[in-house]
């Protein structure tokens, strides 16, 4: 076993999930320095349909996505990465302050030091921090119309029930005239859904796997990458693809107070991805507070990018 380096409520929390009867991780633990550019590989991957098609749909109505939201909002963009979807939109959107929040924070400063070379007019402050559990934004945020940018359908990692609560999170931090800009990945063949989360080459499989490192890190743990492989599929049932890690034999994970023993072909459900029809998505918004103002999608409604008001 290693030193851990995560603070005591990450340690707890991945300890807790790996000793539930099931076991699991939260889906934001996939996301450390490695873990952010496989992901951004994933991005160009040609079985990945989620990153290309809101970009298409960005491209052929930013203009109205312009116009619907305003010049010189407050741009909170969560999970933001290398910050390259909201900076395609700088010059349409015209924001009066970027503010890009994402876990991995010595990948977002790094980010966010070039965007502010690219665009020196348009002031910027980089949250590192964990957005998941509800958050709420420092001085350092201006208090004028708050927009949440929320792409690539990653509201598809919580549940319709925990979507709900953030959304709602958000909207008590956006203002009476804040509003929310965000993807939404759309149901469609499973075929497609299933390729495009187990791709040929083996990069999602790479990104899921790269969690166990990060967990070792985190907690000290022994976790063997080669003795756990990826498995990845739609579950109709309940709308979503799933995310495993599948044990290839029996063994034991230890780490600093804690172990667990995995009997072969025993899973670690790492994330979850729920899918939506247009007008699930739209009652979840008005649940939560939002009125929906705008629904963009391509041609094959395979994607939704919504613009949503506070109600």
């Amino acid at each position: 076993m290693q030193m851990s380096h995560g603070s005591k409520a990450v340690i707890a929390e991945i300890s807790a999930g790996l000793l539930s009867p099931a076991a699991h991780t939260s889906p934001k633990f996939l996301y450390d320095g490695l873990g952010s550019k496989l992901f951004e590989a994933i991005c160009e991957l040609p079985e990945y349909y989620p990153t290309r098609t809101e970009a298409s749909i960005f491209a052929a109505h930013g203009a109205a996505m312009a116009r619907a939201i305003g010049d010189g909002s407050v741009l909170i963009d969560l999970g933001a990465g290398n910050c390259a979807k909201a900076a395609s939109l700088f010059p349409l959107l015209r924001p009066a302050q970027y503010v890009p929040v994402d876990i991995s924070r010595d990948f977002l400063v790094g980010a966010v030091a070039q965007l502010q070379q690219r665009f020196p007019q348009i002031e910027m402050t980089a949250l590192g921090l964990d957005f998941s559990n509800g958050f709420a934004l420092p001085d350092s945020v201006r208090a004028g119309r708050r927009v949440f940018f929320y792409p690539g359908s990653s509201i598809g990692n919580f549940s319709p029930a925990q979507a709900v609560d953030f959304l709602r999170g958000l909207r008590a931090n956006a203002g009476a005239d804040g509003g929310l800009l965000i993807g939404v990945d759309l149901i469609k063949d499973h075929t497609v859904l299933d390729a495009a989360y187990d791709d040929a080459l083996g990069v999602t499989a790479a990104f899921n796997l790269n969690m166990l490192r990060h967990l070792n890190y985190l907690i000290g743990s022994d976790f063997d990458v080669e003795q756990w492989k990826h498995v990845a599929f739609f579950e109709a049932e309940h709308g979503r693809i799933e995310m495993h890690l599948e044990a290839r034999r029996a063994l034991t994970v230890r780490w600093p107070g804690g172990e667990r023993r995995f009997e072969r072909g025993e899973r670690i459900h790492t994330e979850d991805s729920y899918k939506y029809t247009r007008q699930s998505f739209v009652s979840l918004l008005e649940r939560a507070g939002f009125a929906t103002n705008h629904v963009w999608t391509d041609a094959d409604n395979w994607f939704a990018v919504i613009h949503a008001r506070v109600i």
